[in-house]
């Protein structure tokens, strides 16, 4: 039985990739930070009591600004892939806790990487690297294009990608960064624009609210599925030699395209209901995110099947659905205080 370790296990990518490799029979363990209260919500359907015989998904406190702490678990655990997906991965948030993002994103990644190499882990190790670092650099970006950040997130990402090839080159680790553009699902926190949009589609088609209100609508995406990225990442660890890749659908959208597409999937008329507030403004923007993602094709053999349109309706419906399961405690929170810097 292989075993992977995860840190971000309770995010969107890691609760998907968790679930991934459980199907493929790994034993998984995640890293989690120790809170008063459980954040395990994305990955409750896949825990079973470590005590019952089969449990294969094990949780373990720790935290990317704890070296030592890494280290142990690790020389606990030894498993045969890392995949590296913890961050504070919110962008705009990354302009209001500058310092953190660098410490968690960036930094967190060499406190991994060395726990790696120092509890003598002979295993895989994946990065999750942005389409963030290409920031200004015009589209299409590939694994060529030069980085360009924009945001103390991007620059963070920058950092962590170079460390990751610097141990791949320096101690010979089988190290790869997967430069994953943006990837969306139903399990997206609910500050990330597009599971803002679809939320706020759901609430006001259910007649409980009746304003979205946004930043910049043109903004340029590669929205892509979640699910279908992380068995990309999967691949990167599977192949010969490890280099970097480029995962995307190679389609460009506008934000206003998404809130047209999600608000028509409700039959509703988007322009009806979405205002300005520059709150949500970035202090620097990216104007265009577009992947080309023709050398994971061609030595993958990955490529991307849901496009934006139909990600747009995946997540609408959901949260539709959500939203009638939901009792008025959910209903009645509100979506556009100042908590939900998008």
């Amino acid at each position: 039985m292989r075993t992977a370790f995860i840190t971000g296990v309770t995010g969107q990518d890691g609760s998907y990739l968790a679930e991934f490799l459980l199907r493929k029979g790994y034993e998984v363990h995640g890293l989690i930070r120790r809170a008063s209260s459980f954040n395990t919500s994305r990955i409750d359907h896949l825990y079973v009591d470590p005590h019952e015989p089969g449990a294969r998904l094990f949780l373990h406190y720790g935290d990317l600004s704890d070296g030592a702490r890494l280290v142990t678990l690790l020389s606990e655990v030894m498993p045969d892939e890392v995949y590296n997906l913890g961050a504070q991965s919110h962008v705009r948030v990354s302009f209001d806790e500058p310092e953190h993002t660098g410490n968690t994103t960036g930094v967190g990644s060499i406190r991994l990487l060395e726990a790696v190499r120092l509890a003598g882990v002979d295993c895989r190790y994946y990065q999750a690297s942005s389409s963030e670092m290409f920031g200004a650099t015009p589209p299409p970006q590939n694994e060529a294009t030069p980085f360009y950040p924009r945001s103390p997130y991007g620059a963070a990402k920058v950092y962590s990608y170079w460390v990751t090839k610097n141990y791949r080159e320096a101690y010979g680790m089988f190290a790869v960064n997967g430069i994953l553009f943006n990837h969306e699902s139903p399990r997206r926190g609910e500050t990330f624009v597009t599971r803002k949009i679809t939320r706020a589609v759901a609430r006001i088609k259910a007649g409980v609210e009746k304003s979205l209100y946004m930043g910049n609508l043109d903004a340029v995406r590669d929205w892509g599925y979640a699910p279908e990225y992380v068995e990309g990442m999967w691949r990167m660890l599977q192949v010969d030699e490890p280099d970097d890749f480029v995962l995307a659908t190679g389609e460009a959208h506008s934000v206003r395209d998404f809130l047209e597409v999600a608000f028509g999937h409700a039959g509703l008329n988007w322009e009806a209901h979405v205002e300005f507030d520059e709150r949500y403004l970035r202090p620097t923007e990216v104007d265009a995110l577009i992947g080309d993602a023709s050398k994971a094709h061609q030595l993958l053999g990955w490529k991307a099947k849901v496009h934006t349109p139909e990600l747009a309706r995946i997540m609408v419906d959901a949260d539709i659905e959500a939203l009638a399961h939901e009792g008025r405690p959910w209903i009645d929170k509100p979506t556009h205080g100042d908590w939900l810097a998008v």
